[in-house]
């Protein structure tokens, strides 16, 4: 039989496409569970695998891998989609495509599958990222090909043998991992609904957080988050931490109606304290450091980034132009940063670097003042010079008119 390595979940769906890539496709499935951290089928994966016949169960716990080389990259290069969602599904995808054809050269398969459907936007992330690492696999979705409802599913995997207690699913369709939690689906799909108190579990609602605030020091290098109130912290344990805190205070609630690759626009919850936090806190440390041009130019380049994530492209040229610009304006991005936790809010209080770009002496009013204010006259001239050749040479006949444009109407 051949081989086909399968991204395994350990959920109803994926355990269904074990016993029905063996029985229809006549495929040996090798079950690849990747933890990214958060997963509740993570105790289960394994015994879940073997009783729906897959013939081996790998798990790879890659969540350092997770952060260090896709999650924190994208929070140097400020990349967060539409301005709302820090990408914790998108981000984690092409880490899974690279793991699933790594598994499946090792395993000699000829063959990889997903649990995708066909209206999302992880169908395009895995496959585009499997085509470009190893075109010569094929690619199986089978909830894509053969969608089941989950009675019939159920169903199915009792008529092969299969009873496992599944409990109830629940309302919503849920995804999470180290970055953030989304859900989707039922009630939510209407957006005129308020969402339930049922549609979030890693947040506190922020009317019964914690009246007194929080505050956390974040520390940075080259725009990397190291050091959580002064303790060295390992990538996983740094971002727990932070989830954890900024869930009680309710910190990182997103409501965000969010155009998806593939045409649909949908309404989505997510819960990301960690990744809020962050963001804020490093935004705020780049305001330090970085010029004005700099901070210009990169904000553009932050759009670019998140939107070239969630369109499923991160194994491109143009993903690594874009990386090398990122790194490049991290260089000084290092520093700490305070924010206050309070009722939902991450709210920045307090700034240091040491190759910041804030000089106290010239931005003061009081002693201490090193801005020489006389230079300010000629800088004014030159500055203004380039409207006053306009006027005198093309505008002067027009004047009257240029006015009467430039004022606001006043009326009779």
């Amino acid at each position: 039989m051949p081989k086909l390595v399968l991204a395994y979940s350990g959920g109803l769906d994926t355990t269904t496409a074990i016993k029905w890539l063996t029985v229809e496709q006549g495929y040996e499935v090798i079950a690849l569970n990747i933890n990214v951290g958060k997963s509740r089928e993570q105790p289960v994966v394994e015994s879940r695998g073997l009783a729906a016949g897959a013939v081996k169960v790998r798990v790879i716990d890659a969540r350092e891998d997770f952060l260090r080389y896709f999650a924190f990259p994208a929070l140097a290069a400020g990349a967060v989609y539409q301005d709302q969602y820090p990408l914790a599904t998108a981000l984690a995808r092409p880490l899974m495509a690279k793991l699933l054809v790594d598994v499946a050269h090792e395993e000699g398969a000829v063959a990889v599958a997903h649990g995708c459907t066909g209206k999302g936007n992880d169908q395009v992330r895995f496959d585009v990222g499997i085509q470009t690492l190893d075109p010569n696999l094929k690619i199986v979705a089978p909830t894509r090909e053969n969608a089941m409802p989950r009675e019939y599913q159920i169903e199915y995997l009792k008529r092969h043998g299969v009873d496992i207690p599944w409990g109830d699913k629940g309302p919503f369709s849920i995804d999470e991992n180290l970055w953030g939690r989304s859900a989707e689906a039922g009630v939510l799909e209407d957006p005129w609904a308020e969402p339930p108190r049922e549609a979030y579990e890693w947040t506190r609602d922020p009317e019964e957080a914690p009246a007194t605030p929080a505050y956390v020091e974040i520390e940075f290098e080259s725009g990397v988050p190291v050091r959580l109130d002064g303790q060295e912290l390992g990538p996983v344990e740094l971002v727990e931490r932070l989830n954890d805190l900024g869930g009680l205070h309710g910190v990182g609630r997103i409501d965000h109606i969010e155009d998806r690759l593939v045409g649909i626009k949908s309404r989505e919850i997510y819960e990301a304290p960690a990744a809020v936090i962050l963001h804020t806190a490093h935004a705020a440390l780049e305001a330090m450091t970085l010029s004005k041009q700099q901070l210009r130019l990169k904000k553009y380049i932050a759009t670019e980034y998140a939107e070239l994530i969630y369109n499923g492209l991160w194994f491109s040229a143009h993903h690594q132009d874009l990386a090398a610009y990122v790194a490049s304006t991290q260089r000084h991005v290092t520093g700490t940063i305070r924010v206050k936790l309070q009722r939902g809010r991450a709210v920045v209080v307090g700034r240091k670097a040491p190759r910041s770009l804030y000089d106290r002496g010239l931005a003061t009013y009081d002693r201490g003042d090193t801005y020489d204010q006389s230079a300010a006259v000629g800088f004014i001239t030159i500055w203004g010079l380039q409207t006053r050749t306009q006027v005198r040479t093309q505008l002067l006949a027009d004047l009257p008119e240029a006015l009467r444009i430039a004022t606001p109407h006043q009326h009779d």
